[in-house]
């Protein structure tokens, strides 16, 4: 299936809908063997103008993906899950055309093998190995990227230890590169491993997550500084609600240490957000405020200052239009949301973004160069407002439609156009079963 074929998304769309019947329920053979069947189509629409503050940059285009899963499950001691994935996108006219994030005929998203050992009655130890996504705390620094068209995987292996509240989780992974029409392979110039472990408090009030992430790829560069990078990440993450629930709280923090090529690397990232609810939904609006900060270095070439944001979700924290990543970034956000009627949430937030260090880049989300620091000393990026709509129509269906315009600021304005984004999307998402 070629992804410029126009008939695609129609042809994933039957094919959901001729599987659903099978998927809505578990299919059994006998006790001690299960098989689940699910699937979900996703259809969204983007359209850009003023992309990369150029004025000559607007488009629209369709993404269309489809996720086929089973799960297979031998007794309580071994599972198997498998995943496919169908990614595809009409033309795409902005800088890097389809890309990598948007399009991927026919890939594996998952491909792993569970082996479950019973060690008394409230612990256990899992050892997963295969293609796996991975996902810790609340995504800052790794997630599956679900807002992708592609999502992000991996090729490793886990061990996962549950005993009495707490989960440590040992890993070791390679990220799976897209490869749109071929198969897709794991960088086998990049190794991701370390531990990630978490408490919740028996009334689920209360979370603490401690961990250590170690990246270490065979080139890298940051600033103007270039070569192997073994970066070492070390943080710990609170969160949880009041007892009333009203007021909830989520604060991370993280220092990264080790080398890129012969200089030393110190950089490190804070994450927090405060949420206040007047009251349960629906109706009763809640209010949000967050801070968000990454390193940045202070001047090109040396020591290396610049936090690396790793595997992130940049949706929920940095804008929607994604313009910004979290490196080399100083943003307080405020918001406010509403559930006027049951299923249907409104929110309005507002970001301004300031450059922690004049002498780095602005990074977006993907952590590419969106501006080099050239001769500006203003650290002023802009703003960004996003409104978000979602629905859920019925059991099945999701529906959501979003706006954001990011008002460029001074140092925007210094090196380079500067005309302010636009971005609008609607998606619905079908999932069988939710």
């Amino acid at each position: 299936m070629r992804a410029t074929d126009p008939r695609a998304v129609r042809r994933l769309g039957m094919a959901v809908l001729a599987g659903s019947a099978l998927m809505a329920s578990p299919v059994r053979g006998q006790e001690s063997v299960s098989v689940s069947l699910a699937a979900e189509l996703r259809l969204r629409v983007e359209s850009w103008s003023n992309f990369g503050f150029d004025p000559d940059q607007d488009d629209t285009y369709l993404l269309g993906r489809l996720l086929v899963g089973t799960d297979l499950r031998l007794g309580d001691h071994f599972r198997i899950y498998v995943e496919g994935r169908s990614a595809l996108s009409t033309e795409r006219d902005l800088p890097g055309g389809r890309r990598p994030i948007d399009a991927d005929d026919l890939g594996l998203q998952n491909a792993l093998l569970d082996v479950i050992l019973p060690l008394g009655e409230d612990s256990r130890l899992t050892a997963r190995g295969g293609r796996q996504e991975l996902s810790f705390g609340k995504q800052r620094l790794v997630s599956p990227l679900d807002w992708a068209n592609t999502q992000r995987t991996f090729d490793g292996a886990r061990a996962i230890l549950n005993t009495k509240g707490v989960e440590v989780q040992g890993y070791w992974a390679q990220l799976v590169k897209v490869r749109k029409s071929d198969f897709n392979r794991s960088d086998a110039g990049m190794d991701f491993f370390g531990v990630y472990a978490t408490h919740a408090s028996a009334t689920g009030s209360l979370g603490l997550d401690v961990y250590w992430l170690a990246l270490v790829r065979d080139s890298a560069a940051f600033n103007g500084t270039s070569g192997r990078e073994n970066r070492h990440t070390v943080g710990v993450r609170i969160g949880g609600a009041t007892k009333s629930a009203r007021l909830e709280y989520d604060v991370e923090g993280s220092f990264q240490f080790g080398a890129l090529g012969e200089e030393r690397i110190s950089a490190f990232m804070l994450g927090s957000v405060l949420t206040y609810k007047f009251g349960p939904a629906p109706a009763l609006p809640w209010l949000l405020a967050g801070l968000d900060v990454g390193s940045g270095d202070s001047s090109e070439g040396g020591d290396v200052g610049t936090f690396n944001q790793l595997f992130p979700l940049g949706h929920a924290y940095l804008g929607y239009a994604d313009v910004v990543g979290r490196q080399n970034v100083i943003s307080p956000s405020v918001g406010v949301g509403i559930e006027p009627i049951k299923g249907l949430v409104i929110a309005l937030r507002g970001y301004h973004f300031w450059r922690a260090r004049v002498g780095d880049a602005l990074y977006n989300a993907g952590g590419a160069v969106v501006r080099a620091p050239g001769e500006s000393d203003s650290r002023t990026v802009g703003n960004e407002l996003d409104v978000t709509t979602t629905y859920r129509f019925a059991r099945y269906f999701l529906g959501q439609v979003g706006y954001s315009r990011f008002f460029a600021g001074s140092f925007i304005e210094d090196t380079g156009p500067s005309d302010d984004i636009g971005f609008l999307y609607a998606s619905l998402t079908a999932r069988f079963p939710d």
